[in-house]
C-alpha cells in the first residue's frame, strides 16, 4: 500500500458509519478501513495513508474482517470497530465450531467460476446463499470463456438458478471484457471476489488494478488452477472503487444463513407451502407438491436433495457454534468469578 492520503468518502465512508461517531471521537481517534489482517497485526487505509495497527488484546485479530471500519487511537491501536453494513461469514474449515469472517461492508459479490470442470451448481448455490443472507448483490462471473467450446452452455446452467441473476462470461485477461465489471459498483463502493482456487480471481484483480499478484497455470487432470492468493486483501480499483480478493475455498460451511437458504431456494419453499400436509417430508407422502413438480419435470430432484442437505447443515452448524459461544461465555464468567473471590480472600488475609 502507498502512503498517499485518501479521502474518507473515497474509502467507502458513508452516513451509516458517520452516525456511529460524534465530533469528540473524531477529534480523538482516526477512522481507518482494514485492508489486511494478520495474526498479530492489521493493515489499514486512512486519510493519513497506510497504517499498521495492533489490537488492545494481541489475540483478537480474528474479531475483525477485511473491509471493517475502525477508530484508531494515537498509539496505532484499534479503539473501536464500527457496526458493519454487510458481513460475509462462514463456518471455519475443520472440526472446530468457529466462525470465519470473509469480508465486511461489501456492496457486490462477484461469484467466480470457470467454464471447465470447476463449474459446479451446488457450489454456486452455496455462494449465492452467502450473498443473499448478507444482503449483498451477487453477480456470477464465468471465466476462461476463451478456452471453452461452448461457454453459453455454462451460462444457461447458471441462469437456471435465478432468471434475474446477472451473469458475465469473459476472458479474465481481456481488459475490455473485464472493464464491464465496473458497471456493477460505483466509486466509494466495495466488491469482493469469491470462488474456488484457480478460477481466475487473481487474474481479474491484475486486469482491473494492475496489482502484481502471482498466478499459476491450470492443472491438466482437473482443470483447476493452482492456489495463488493466500490472504484476503482490500485493493484500490479504477476511480476509487475497492475490491476484496479472497483465497480459494475448499470448504464453504454455512452459518447463520437461514435467510440465504430461503432466498436461493424460494421456488422449492413455494412448492412446499402447497403440500397437503404441513409436516410433509417431501418423500412419498400423498399430496406432496414438490414430488408432483419433480414428476412433471418442473423441479430437478437434485435441487430438492441439495435444499434438504443445506437446511440440515445450516441448522447444525448454527446450533453448534451458538453452543460453543455459550460455553466460552460461561467459562469466561467462571474465570471472572474466581478472580473476584480470590481478591476478596486476599483482602481478608491482609486484615
Amino acid at each position: 500500500m502507498t502512503n498517499s492520503s485518501i479521502a474518507l468518502a473515497d474509502l467507502g465512508w458513508s452516513a451509516h458509519f458517520m452516525m456511529q461517531v460524534d465530533g469528540h471521537e473524531l477529534e480523538q481517534f482516526l477512522p481507518a478501513r482494514l485492508s489486511q489482517i494478520h495474526r498479530n497485526r492489521i493493515e489499514a487505509l486512512s486519510p493519513q495513508g497506510a497504517l499498521t495497527l495492533t489490537t488492545k488484546h494481541q489475540d483478537s485479530t480474528g474479531e475483525f474482517a477485511v473491509g471493517d471500519w475502525v477508530l484508531v487511537n494515537p498509539e496505532a491501536q484499534i479503539e473501536h470497530r464500527l457496526d458493519r453494513l454487510t458481513l460475509l461469514k462462514r463456518k471455519a474449515a475443520g472440526v472446530e465450531a468457529k466462525v470465519q469472517y470473509i469480508g465486511a461492508n461489501i456492496d457486490v459479490l462477484f461469484i467466480t467460476t470457470s467454464c471447465n470442470k470447476d463449474f459446479n451448481i451446488a457450489r454456486l448455490e452455496r455462494y449465492l446463499i452467502l450473498a443473499r443472507g448478507a444482503g449483498i448483490q451477487p453477480v456470477i462471473i464465468l471465466t476462461k470463456a476463451d478456452l471453452a467450446s461452448d461457454p453459453q452452455d455454462f451460462e444457461a446452467k447458471a441462469q437456471k438458478l435465478d432468471q434475474m441473476m446477472p451473469i458475465l462470461t469473459l476472458d479474465a485477461r481481456d481488459t475490455t471484457q473485464v472493464d464491464s465489471l465496473l458497471d456493477w459498483w460505483r466509486p466509494g463502493q466495495t466488491a469482493a471476489l469469491l470462488g474456488s482456487s484457480g478460477v481466475g480471481k487473481t487474474t481479474l484483480l491484475n486486469t482491473l488494478a494492475g496489482v502484481e499478484e502471482s498466478t499459476a497455470g491450470i492443472r491438466e487432470d482437473d482443470a483447476k488452477g493452482r492456489h495463488t492468493t493466500t490472504a484476503r486483501g482490500l485493493y484500490a480499483i479504477k476511480d476509487q472503487r475497492w475490491l476484496i480478493d479472497t483465497p480459494g475455498m475448499r470448504e464453504l460451511g454455512l452459518y447463520d444463513a437461514a435467510t440465504g437458504v430461503e432466498a436461493v431456494f424460494a421456488d422449492v419453499l413455494e412448492l412446499a407451502l402447497q403440500c397437503k400436509f404441513s409436516d410433509c417430508q417431501h418423500d412419498e407422502e400423498p399430496g406432496c407438491a414438490i414430488q408432483g413438480a419433480i414428476g412433471t419435470g418442473e423441479l430437478d430432484p437434485g435441487r430438492l436433495k441439495r435444499w434438504q442437505k443445506l437446511e440440515r447443515e445450516e441448522r447444525r452448524n448454527s446450533e453448534t457454534i451458538a453452543e460453543s459461544r455459550e460455553r466460552r461465555r460461561k467459562f469466561a464468567k467462571h474465570v471472572r468469578s474466581v478472580h473476584v473471590q480470590k481478591k476478596i480472600l486476599d483482602g481478608h488475609g491482609d486484615r
